[in-house]
């Protein structure tokens, strides 16, 4: 393999929603023979960051340790998420603490949520109610005005309409959520990944504790909160109704789309497909839903 058929694969791979095994293996070792090559902190950095979202952490830690020890900002961000987390089996807040306030120090909105979320539940340092509002308070003016869809708008948003909500100023919290909701919808059609899915779904959760849901006007998130609880949807997509119907199982509900079943409705989030594409990269194309 050479260097620039590496970079085909690559590029390949960054197109294609849906990879076999086989274009997952090409991809992984196009990935390793560039590091190897290279030894740019970028390219460990993307492919610790394609191990973290499939869920194979103790690699992700890998890469994010070899990116960091070329001292990349942007790995010392990650490794806080490890650690925060306890993705690869041991919290430590401590490391995570340092590592987010690191990059806090330099004006990264990520860790200073990250290092905001850690005063408000006592993490390594004391609880602090008051100081996690006041940092989340004064990153919102910063964030407000972002338009790229991988900027931090819709985490500082959200935390900032709980805020909101939490002192009775329910319509502003709403229209952060919706804001939010638009916003974090624009990057799942990118990137589905399970963390983007989750803050979809905590934000659907909290929206509709502030509002009535409309059984005859909602969209392809709302399914979030509909699919709680039995049901059977229908909507359009190239003309052509497609079916959706959840069925209680224990304390959640399987999934059934056009015949495949999902344990839940994270999993039906993460891999519904219509054909080979995944619904939430067309989202904007589904209409019509309705409950039958």
């Amino acid at each position: 393999m050479t260097v620039e058929e590496a970079k085909k694969i690559v590029d390949s791979f960054d197109e294609n929603n849906n990879p076999s095994e086989e274009e997952i293996f090409m991809f992984t070792e196009a990935m390793k023979f560039l590091i190897e090559e290279n030894h740019n902190p970028e390219d460990m950095m993307y492919l610790g960051g394609y191990y973290y979202e499939i869920k194979h952490f103790d690699l992700a830690l890998k890469y994010y340790e070899m990116a960091a020890a070329y001292d990349y900002d942007p790995a010392y961000e990650c490794l806080g998420y490890i650690w925060y987390y306890g993705r690869t089996g041991e919290r430590d807040y401590k490391k995570a603490f340092e590592y987010f306030h690191k990059l806090m120090e330099k004006g990264s909105p990520v860790s200073t949520y990250k290092v905001a979320d850690m005063y408000k539940n006592g993490y390594y340092v004391e609880k602090n109610q008051e100081k996690y509002e006041q940092i989340i308070e004064e990153l919102y003016p910063k964030v407000k005005g972002m338009k790229n869809v991988f900027d931090p708008v819709p985490e500082v948003f959200t935390r900032l309409a709980k805020i909101r909500a939490s002192k009775g100023e329910k319509e502003k919290a709403i229209r952060l959520y919706l804001y939010a909701k638009d916003f974090l919808a624009q990057r799942i059609r990118y990137n589905a990944f399970f963390g983007n899915l989750n803050i979809m779904k905590w934000l659907i959760d909290d929206l509709y504790e502030l509002i009535e849901f409309d059984e005859d006007f909602f969209d392809f998130f709302d399914l979030y909160y509909i699919l709680k609880s039995p049901h059977k949807i229908s909507f359009i997509y190239d003309d052509m109704e497609q079916k959706i119907e959840s069925v209680m199982e224990g304390n959640e509900c399987n999934v059934c789309f056009n015949g495949r079943w999902f344990h839940s409705r994270d999993e039906f989030f993460q891999n519904a497909c219509i054909g080979n594409t995944k619904l939430t990269a067309i989202y904007q194309n589904l209409y019509g839903f309705k409950v039958m």
